[in-house]
């Protein structure tokens, strides 16, 4: 909105109505004096033609034209100044007479076959007026009386056309205009007199006061507003001028407190300098305490974990072993304890670690599946040995590989379901895993962990997540713990962009869940276990617990089995079945009671799998002996099921010859570790796993080793005397033949940050301690020389990818698995897909800079991944990579032509195979 100053305001409020009245006025002054002449002009010109036809009456009957001719040239003289021309026509329309020659007769006479003009008619054409009237023969009716005064026309003998020059009306209704405009303007200027006189009156004083206004705002609060004022104005000067007088009052008040406060503050400061010279002195000592104890956290979980891993990695090795009940037992204690005391330990770290700010969340990729069915499997045994029915509920629309933190996921897991088995006496603890919300690259999962326990009080629930509290301390004594486990969750959860909330009641038990957010692995095609074969086959699945047969009968709904259940065996129909799955209770300990039963299954089937609770299965060997196909572990999730049930379809549809003694791979490995326990213990799985294991306990006699020999794989401790790691790593790749030899970190991984050191430095991985059989395993076979397939599947290298082919269609088979359909799909996808990549690059060529361009070519990269373009994709790789490293898109015009021509060459070349 335009803001006016008042001068304007006055002005327009002024001259408007004087300008709108003058104008409506003079419009309709014109207006009315234009149809006024118009009309005297008619009158005019009806005074002159009516008694000329009277006149004519005698002329036309004896038609004589020159008397005619005199009279009207007579009238045309008289009145010359507003006659054109005056022309009688007779009853023929024939032109009798006219006055003036020189003019176009025609243009007064009537159109041939109109009727006559019976009265006056008039017509107006630009600047001429033209009247017409009969000339008429009255006579009297020989009928009718010579008293009667009725008189009828008995012969139309012509009519009188008049034409009138409407050219002085024209100029004085000019005149007339010009007056009226005159008269206007001199009403606007006298307005104008009159508004500049109001405005100096009331403009003046108002400036004057908004000058001494300023004034007392610059601090001149001495300052009064002057001259002699009207009305309001007089008012407003008035209270601007007790303004002022208070503001000096006050100022000088406000002035004497300042002088005081002032004093005041000057005693203050110096009392404050006492104290900061004591605080500099405390925030010295605070920092020097703060180094110390990263410093001690540091070496205490090198030097609290190591012993403790020896003591585990021992413990695992002898239970492995000949052992009489007794010792077994011993040990199992004793792996127990190590554990307990390595988590109370891990806990404690966490927590100075979440509290300092320190912990650095991981990003690589993983399957979520096994993630979370390792942590089942491994609570699992706590769970069983009191009786609990342990399940896990994965939803089928979760997606299985994400990029995130794996390790401090599965924390989260253990914390919450370790707490449920804890609390819980008897019943289930179910986990459910379910998709909150998925995005191109981002899926939001949630997970509820539910179990029967013991609750928890409404009055304890709000210090659950207080570190070192428990919800009641007589529990606290009878379970153990340190009461950061909650805690260190949920920081842990809202670090991974997520919240935990949970829901209990005393005695009817606890729900905790919370959501995280994951990154999905674009760059991973699914390789899902082929179940096509079991279509057709009955299944029956014998469960007596609910909740974890529904687990499984949802996994068994992804499979082409016809599914046959049964809560006990007893009630299952006697027939015979292609696959029998039997699920032992957890609350059964002896078997051997049961060899009735067990007898019945095998009768029942020729492929009979056992579901086990862990202290049963000690038995398996024994199991599988008497018929058992497969022994199971409880609780049962696809990474155990499906497999054995593809087993099946090995042993009985698909037999094949592999090798499967590949227990030992054909790698040489080696170990460096100052500790003997932990160099031993290193030593000992590595010999379990691969053909050839060099052992070093120093950083300088790895180096001494490494210049010897070539290694497929080095796993290297961190924190040694003389020569750390680090610089181990360094020298070692500095030498010709092991520049590419991947060097994985072996490390507690304590503190934050330190994996990303160790990736900087070199190291290609990292490896956390305790070491287990099977992440080792699974390191192992990640960098295995060549590729990373099973024997029995491996026939020939696949040849080398030419980055400058536009479609290399065996490449394209090779990703499609060598389905010809599914590559040409797969392909067709991508050429539909191009024209959508094209709108936004050319968008940005002409400078319209198109919204997520870097997501469009992120996402054309992923499909080029499948599709057999490696040029293509080399190209959307390199663009995405400068896109997301700041690089603005102007600089990439280049690059981005480019791209337009190579889609053009792959849709080209498509054409060829798709036809």
């Amino acid at each position: 909105m335009t803001n006016y100053s008042l001068r304007a305001r006055m002005m327009i409020l002024i001259l408007a109505p004087t300008v709108l009245i003058g104008l409506l006025l003079s419009i309709f002054f014109v207006v009315h004096r234009y149809h006024d002449l118009q009309r005297q002009l008619e009158d005019a010109g009806a005074s002159i033609i009516e008694p000329l036809a009277v006149s004519s009456e005698y002329g036309m009957n004896l038609q004589n034209r020159e008397s005619i001719g005199q009279l009207i040239s007579v009238l045309h003289r008289r009145h010359s100044d507003i006659v054109r021309a005056i022309s009688v026509y007779d009853e023929h329309n024939r032109l009798f007479v006219t006055s003036n020659y020189h003019l176009d007769p025609s243009e007064l006479k009537l159109p041939n076959g109109s009727p006559l003009p019976r009265r006056l008619s008039v017509h107006r054409s630009g600047d001429v007026m033209i009247l017409r009237t009969p000339i008429v023969s009255e006579t009297y009716s020989p009928d009718e009386s010579p008293t009667s005064d009725a008189k009828t026309p008995v012969n139309m003998l012509g009519y009188v056309a008049l034409e009138l020059d409407l050219r002085s009306v024209r100029l004085q209704q000019y005149k007339e205009i010009f007056i009226s405009s005159v008269m206007m303007l001199f009403c606007i200027g006298i307005a104008l007199i009159f508004g500049w006189r109001l405005m100096r009156d009331v403009t003046g004083p108002i400036r004057n006061m908004v000058n001494t206004v300023d004034r007392i705002r610059r601090g001149q609060l001495d300052s009064r507003v002057e001259g002699f004022m009207l009305g309001e104005l007089d008012m407003l000067k008035n209270g601007i001028n007790s303004m002022a007088m208070s503001l000096a009052a006050y100022h000088e008040e406000m002035q004497h407190n300042v002088d005081q406060a002032t004093s005041d503050l000057r005693e203050t400061l110096e009392q404050m300098e006492i104290q900061n010279v004591e605080l500099d002195l405390a925030k010295k000592r605070a920092q020097e305490a703060a180094r110390i104890k990263s410093e001690f956290l540091a070496n205490m979980s090198h030097e609290l974990r190591t012993p403790l891993n020896g003591v585990i990695g021992f413990t695992r090795l002898t239970l492995k072993t000949d052992l009489n009940p007794t010792q077994r037992d011993h040990l199992s204690t004793i792996e127990r304890s190590a554990n307990n005391l390595l988590a109370i330990i891990n806990d404690v770290l966490d927590f100075s670690k979440l509290e300092a700010g320190k912990l650095v969340l991981e990003s690589i990729p993983f399957p979520l599946r096994n993630s979370l069915d390792e942590v089942v499997t491994l609570l699992a045994h706590s769970a069983h040995d009191k009786g609990l029915e342990l399940t896990l509920n994965f939803k089928n629309d979760v997606p299985d590989n994400v990029i995130g933190d794996p390790l401090r996921l599965q924390q989260v897991i253990t914390n919450l379901v370790g707490n449920a088995i804890k609390f819980t006496e008897n019943g289930n603890i179910d986990v459910l895993v379910e998709k909150r919300a998925l995005s191109n690259n981002k899926v939001q999962i949630e997970v509820q962990i539910r179990d029967t326990g013991i609750g928890i009080p409404e009055r304890d629930q709000s210090r659950l997540f207080q570190a070192f509290r428990q919800a009641d301390a007589s529990i606290s004594r009878r379970h153990g713990g340190t009461g950061l486990g909650l805690v260190i969750t949920q920081k842990l959860v809202k670090e991974m962009g997520g919240d935990i909330s949970f829901h209990s009641q005393p005695n009817r038990g606890s729900t905790f869940w919370f959501h995280i957010s994951l990154d999905l692995n674009p760059n991973v095609v699914s390789e899902s276990l082929a179940t096509t074969c079991l279509a057709g086959k009955r299944l029956a699945y014998v469960e007596a617990n609910a909740a974890a047969a529904q687990c499984t009968l949802d996994l068994l709904a992804t499979t082409p089995l016809e599914v046959v259940y049964s809560p006990t065996f007893s009630a299952l129909p006697d027939d015979h079945y292609d696959i029998l799955l039997v699920a032992v209770p957890v609350s059964m300990r002896d078997l051997s009671i049961h060899a009735d039963k067990l007898e019945r299954a095998r009768a029942m089937t020729d492929f009979l799998l056992l579901a086990l609770p862990c202290h049963v299965q000690v038995n398996a060997e024994e199991l599988k002996q008497n018929g058992a196909a497969a022994c199971l572990l409880k609780p049962l999730t696809s990474t155990r099921l499906l497999p054995a049930l593809t087993e099946y379809c090995r042993i009985n549809q698909t037999p094949v010859t592999l090798n499967v003694d590949d227990s030992r791979l054909n790698m040489t490995v080696m170990a460096v570790d100052d500790n003997p326990a932990n160099l031993k213990l290193i030593g000992a799985l590595l010999e379990d796993q691969v053909q050839n294991v060099e052992l070093c306990d120093s950083g300088q006699e790895a180096i001494n080793r490494a210049k010897q020999m070539q290694f497929d794989l080095i796993l290297m401790d961190i924190q040694m005397p003389d020569m750390d790691g680090i610089r181990a790593c360094e020298l070692i790749h500095q030498l010709p033949h092991q520049q590419q030899t991947p060097v994985i970190a072996v490390t507690a991984h304590a503190m934050a940050g330190q994996k990303e050191k160790l990736l900087s430095a070199g190291m290609n991985d990292y490896l956390a301690k305790p070491i287990e059989e099977s992440k080792l395993r699974n390191l192992l076979l990640r960098y295995k020389p060549g590729l990373n397939l099973p024997q029995a599947e491996v026939t020939e290298p696949h040849p080398p990818i030419n980055l400058n082919t536009t479609l290399d269609w065996q490449l394209a088979l090779r990703q499609a698995a060598n389905k010809q359909n599914l590559a040409r799909d797969m392909l067709q996808m991508l050429v539909e897909f191009l024209p959508e990549i094209r709108n936004k690059v050319e968008e940005q060529l002409v400078g319209e800079q198109p919204e997520e361009l870097v997501n469009a070519i992120h996402k054309l990269h992923g499909s080029c991944g499948y599709s057999g373009v490696p040029r293509l994709k080399n190209l959307c790789h390199l663009i995405e990579g400068q896109l997301r490293n700041g690089i603005s898109p102007d600089e990439l015009e280049p690059e981005l032509l480019e791209l337009l021509d190579e889609m053009d060459n792959v849709a080209r070349e498509a054409r060829k195979i798709l036809g």
